[in-house]
């Protein structure tokens, strides 16, 4: 079964990545839906991007977390009693 269409995968089209099966079709950055490769891609929670809108998002904020959409993981860790101290 395909993580991103949901439907059946045939061996000749099956594309293996992050553990992750795909078609090949399927397997596109998340932001520009550019067809990617096995040796052109990076991925951050579970979703895939091309290089070079990986490094953009990563600079639009300085950090992967905001970058990409989700809250910091520094901000995540804060318990109601560090924060009142």
């Amino acid at each position: 079964m395909c993580s991103a269409c949901l439907t059946p995968v045939y061996p000749m089209e099956k594309m293996v990545a992050n553990k992750l099966i795909l078609h090949r079709n399927c397997f596109c950055c998340k932001h520009c839906k550019k067809k990617l490769g096995i040796h052109n891609y990076s991925s951050l929670y579970g979703e895939i991007y091309c290089i070079s809108h990986y490094q953009q998002l990563f600079k639009r904020k300085g950090n992967y977390d905001e970058g990409f959409g989700h809250k910091q993981h520094k901000d995540l860790e804060e318990t109601p009693a560090t924060k009142a101290g």
